[in-house]
């Protein structure tokens, strides 16, 4: 149920997005037929939801680098596609803060439902200790968040 109400829920605000003109997909599998990668929004996004609903911490504290690692990993393969594939370009209504924006409220709504829908015995929580200073997921968080801000700022120092 998780899945398809993410997938719904992805699909409907690209959709919106792209007749809004806030971004466009020039490369499609179907360009007749379709106006955004259905496939890539329904498969996805849900996927990153399961996975993230079923592995986030159980407080809130350590819920929000958690998710700020997935973000950031999600806008470093969306700008790294904007930038070097061309599957997506931007239009002049958004930017960069408005997809970062985005993605916090998608997978943070979805965290919500998710503490709904799925049961505790179905989740396995990320122990905390392995967040906390010295444990591999501090490191993996500190690393991709270092990374991605250090390029996040080139990114946005590059543009003309």
């Amino acid at each position: 149920m998780l899945f398809i109400l993410s997938a719904l829920a992805g699909n409907i605000l690209c959709y919106m997005f792209v007749k809004f003109k806030f971004y466009s997909f020039p490369y499609l599998l179907f360009p007749r037929i379709e106006i955004m990668p259905v496939t890539v929004v329904t498969l996805f996004f849900p996927i990153m939801v399961l996975l993230s609903v079923r592995y986030s911490p159980e407080k809130w504290g350590w819920k929000i680098p958690f998710y700020w690692t997935i973000i950031h990993i999600g806008m470093f393969l969306e700008t790294w596609s904007l930038t070097n594939t061309g599957l997506i370009r931007y239009s002049f209504k958004w930017g960069f803060w408005d997809s970062y924006t985005w993605w916090w409220i998608y997978f943070l709504v979805f965290e919500w439902i998710g503490g709904i829908i799925i049961p505790r015995d179905l989740r396995k929580p990320i122990n905390i200790n392995h967040l906390k200073f010295g444990g591999l997921g501090w490191a993996i968080i500190h690393f991709v968040l270092i990374l991605t801000i250090f390029l996040g700022g080139y990114y946005l120092g590059s543009l003309k």
